[in-house]
């Protein structure tokens, strides 16, 4: 597989993430909700400050911040030699293209938590004001402090769990529940790919593991 096709994929991944987050931030305050197909497609504005699910390592602004991000740019400078790695080493397409995908995700996220805080104002749950491109003012946060903005949420299931169930009876039950964006997506995509078809990905290493299996019986 070329190396161009994979950095057009790369390329392409980013534009759309990169697009639609630029849309959602201009355009939503924080925390605005609207219905796209029925109840169980939303654009659900809000920022993620660490890591998915909303997960952070120590408080806003701290040194978890600052440490989750380089963590995100080292693993996209390990990305960049591994693509590189097993496309001169002609892996199957399919992983390639998983790894590619995978790697463009962590790339869009890491734009965010690099640059969003210095060239966005920031959004406030409470004034509800729609955030502007390159303030008068200056950004919300530095450099490697920003916030990942997030906006897809499909709420498939809404109910309340039956009385009976032990723990949980009567409380508020939600399928799908987390809110994610494109690069997240194209993470999930890749991940989920590889554990699919990883037989298929890697059919010699399997046949090693077999020779070895029967030379260990004989």
């Amino acid at each position: 597989m070329k190396k161009i096709h994979i950095v057009i994929l790369i390329l392409a991944i980013l534009l759309v993430d990169q697009v639609f987050k630029f849309y959602i931030k201009t355009t939503y305050y924080l925390g605005e909700d609207h219905s796209m197909i029925g109840n169980w497609f939303r654009l659900h504005f809000v920022e993620n400050e660490g890591m998915a699910w909303g997960w952070k390592l120590g408080e806003s602004g701290s040194w978890g911040k600052l440490a989750l991000t380089l963590f995100r740019l080292a693993a996209v400078f390990f990305g960049v030699y591994f693509i590189n790695k097993i496309i001169k080493e002609k892996y199957h397409k399919g992983f390639i293209i998983c790894v590619a995908l995978i790697f463009a995700g962590a790339v869009g996220n890491l734009i965010d938590s690099m640059f969003y805080g210095m060239i966005f104002e920031g959004s406030d749950p409470y004034t509800r004001n729609v955030a502007t491109l390159f303030p008068e003012g200056g950004g919300y946060a530095g450099f490697l402090h920003g916030k990942v903005v997030d906006m897809l949420y499909f709420p498939i299931i809404q109910t309340t769990l039956p009385e009976w169930l032990p723990f949980w009876g009567g409380e508020p039950f939600e399928f799908f529940s987390p809110v994610f964006n494109i690069a997240d997506s194209s993470i999930s995509i890749g991940l989920i790919a590889i554990l699919l078809f990883q037989n298929r990905f890697f059919p010699k290493h399997k046949e090693e593991a077999k020779e070895k299996k029967v030379a260990e019986i004989v």
